[in-house]
């Protein structure tokens, strides 16, 4: 099994190149980081983590593709990934660009974690809306799998049109790097995964003995291999018990969280992770 580490980098929060550094000499897989461009202050949408208050390191958070491009070049293994991309916000044109540059740039050590977004007015801000998101968010995907692999490639939906054009670099993993969705399962998520995406990041890993059928089966019906589709617990607090349990599920990948705090609070709780690395490893 194979372990990875996800924090809220910030500029209060330990160096995200330090981090990776830390992160690559301890053994751990992969670094993932996530995106919220703003947090509007009016603060109307409800926080996802149940908390009365927002933390603050949502409004601190650091781009995403900028952070990573950081730490994919101070490290040579590391696999770097988006925890998640609010793709329903962003323009695909620009957005594909800069996976593909990040894949060409860290060698193929790029995974492409995507989300629909749960906060309604940082969402409006970008000219969104909360309903369309999913199928917004499809259609952003679908068209950068399209400049991603055709010299050129064309796109014509209800919310994105490009014409014929020409895009480089294209990705160093083929078709493209891994496109790992993540939320809350059940068959609407589940029929994305199965038509574009080639994984599921279920957050903190609840519930998946009764999932992963209902997973398995919605990829079956779209004629596709469930065998091929990645799951990757996301954000987890471990256990052994716990990741014993994923590991009877089959699952390889597993992202651990990390306090988004100064250096000194974040290596202690990556130290402490070290018992599992040895596990997972041995």
């Amino acid at each position: 099994m194979r372990l990875g580490v996800t924090m809220f980098p910030t500029d209060r929060s330990m160096d995200i190149r330090e981090l990776a550094r830390a992160t690559e000499e301890r053994g751990f897989s992969s670094l993932y980081v996530p995106e919220h461009t703003h947090i509007p202050t009016s603060r109307a949408t409800p926080a996802p983590t149940g908390d009365e208050e927002l933390p603050e390191y949502y409004r601190r958070t650091l781009d995403p593709f900028v952070a990573l491009t950081a730490a994919a070049a101070v490290t040579s293994r590391l696999r770097v990934g988006t925890g998640i991309c609010l793709v329903a916000q962003r323009d695909p044109v620009v957005t594909a660009k800069e996976v593909a540059t990040l894949d060409f740039l860290s060698g193929g050590r790029f995974t492409f974690g995507i989300g629909f977004g749960w906060n309604v007015e940082e969402m409006a801000d970008h000219g969104g809306e909360y309903r369309e998101r999913r199928a917004v968010a499809r259609e952003k995907v679908l068209a950068m799998q399209r400049l991603w692999q055709d010299d050129e490639a064309e796109f014509s939906g209800e919310h994105v049109k490009i014409s014929p054009s020409w895009s480089w670099p294209k990705p160093v993993q083929k078709p493209y790097p891994p496109v790992l969705i993540g939320g809350g399962g059940g068959p609407s998520l589940f029929a994305h995964i199965a038509e574009y995406a080639d994984g599921w990041i279920p957050i903190g890993g609840r519930g998946l003995t009764q999932a992963l059928p209902e997973l398995r089966a919605a990829l079956e019906t779209a004629g596709r291999e469930p065998d091929t589709i990645q799951v990757v617990p996301f954000g987890t607090l471990p256990n052994q018990g716990k990741l014993d349990h994923y590991a009877t599920l089959g699952i390889d990948d597993v992202i651990l969280q990390l306090p988004s705090a100064p250096a000194d609070k974040v290596m202690k709780v990556l130290d402490g992770y070290d018992q599992f690395v040895t596990g997972a490893n041995g």
